[in-house]
């Protein structure tokens, strides 16, 4: 089965808007692994709008399964990063102020930059994923900077599913191919719901992991959290 990541951001968006801590991401993030979650994903941004600081610290000893911190690696990422430990940090581009994660890295443009963090981040014992688009060219490069994984952006497959689930599909199963070539693992994220997982996971082959959040914390509001997460475990299954 293909490893579930729930990214827990909107929780924490949720609970900012109103301070205090209701919902509390802790339990929230202890509850997906209960209800059979494989891991934990969190991404935080420098404006702290969702995901803090502090909730990576408060996270870390308390997740039992996978604990995956996606973000940019300057110098603040790298400092929480290096000194939780997760098990996976997810590189990716984004610019500060941006929205969400809506393209893959550039790699061959930030070569050396990405193969003295990987370097880094790899010495301490971390997994290292590079978030890059579905294109064969840009996982050989994070194949040659040193990446363990890549994590294929997933965005342009679910805008063109609902018209043409065969093309959406066709440039991943070509990234997939390619990443198991060079040795990679291979994650995937941004914009899988139930309604495109479950083709995603029968055309891509050696999918090891995909990290869901905005899709599956809304399905959560009408099924409950413990049926919404069976339900996206249903759809990894062989």
């Amino acid at each position: 089965m293909v490893n579930l990541s729930v990214n827990v951001n909107k929780i924490a968006t949720l609970r900012n808007a109103r301070g205090g801590n209701l919902p509390n991401v802790l339990q929230v993030a202890l509850d997906c692994e209960k209800f059979g979650a494989n891991g934990i994903t969190v991404h935080p941004r420098p404006d702290e709008r969702h995901i803090t600081r502090a909730d990576v610290y408060e996270l870390r000893p308390a997740v039992h399964t996978e604990f995956n911190i996606e973000g940019f690696p300057d110098e603040r990422y790298m400092d929480i990063v290096l000194e939780v430990r997760p098990n996976q940090a997810t590189l990716v581009p984004d610019a500060p102020g941006v929205l969400t994660s809506s393209q893959g890295w550039p790699v061959k443009e930030n070569e050396n930059f990405l193969r003295e963090i990987v370097a880094r981040l790899k010495q301490e014992g971390i997994r290292v994923s590079i978030f890059v688009d579905a294109l064969e060219e840009r996982v050989r490069q994070a194949a040659s900077v040193g990446a363990d994984r890549v994590e294929l952006y997933t965005g342009p497959y679910a805008e063109m599913f609902t018209t043409s689930p065969e093309r959406a599909v066709e440039a991943y199963h070509k990234a997939a191919m390619v990443a198991h070539s060079e040795g990679l693992g291979l994650n995937a994220g941004h914009d899988l719901n139930l309604l495109n997982l479950k083709y995603f996971k029968d055309n891509v082959p050696y999918l090891d992991e995909v990290s869901i959040g905005h899709a599956l914390i809304s399905d959560a509001l009408y099924l409950g959290l413990e049926n919404t997460i069976a339900a996206y475990k249903k759809c990894l299954q062989d």
